[in-house]
């Protein structure tokens, strides 16, 4: 697969679903700035982070692995959002908002990862 992560429309939309989280997570009580706060954003910098790690790997093998953790990152952010929710620290209408975007990335990682893996 050529070209670089940047190319990568997986990592382009995983890089919007980083800054959305980061908008709406302003907003939260500041005692949640360690706590939850803390938590969506590592989580969200992770999806990204590790698909650009796997992409400038030298294996296939090497890239879904870096594909499954930054998988696992997106579950993570999704409990985080639905906790959010829960909590009242979001609208519905920004829970729906993030994991729209969430499914999004995720759709694009499944594939990447079925493409990679029959390389």
């Amino acid at each position: 697969m050529s070209g670089t992560y940047k190319d990568l429309i997986v990592w382009q939309k995983a890089m919007d679903l980083v800054y959305l989280v980061y908008q709406v997570t302003q907003h939260f009580p500041k005692d949640e700035l360690y706590g939850l706060v803390s938590q969506m954003r590592r989580a969200a910098v992770s999806i990204p982070s590790n698909i650009a790690e796997g992409k400038g790997r030298s294996s296939d093998r090497d890239f879904s692995l870096f594909l499954q953790h930054s998988r696992g990152s997106l579950h993570e952010l999704e409990t985080q959002i639905l906790i959010a929710a829960h909590l009242g620290f979001i609208s519905d209408d920004e829970a729906a908002k993030l994991q729209d975007r969430s499914s999004e990335v995720g759709r694009l990682l499944m594939g990447l990862m079925s493409f990679a893996a029959s390389t």
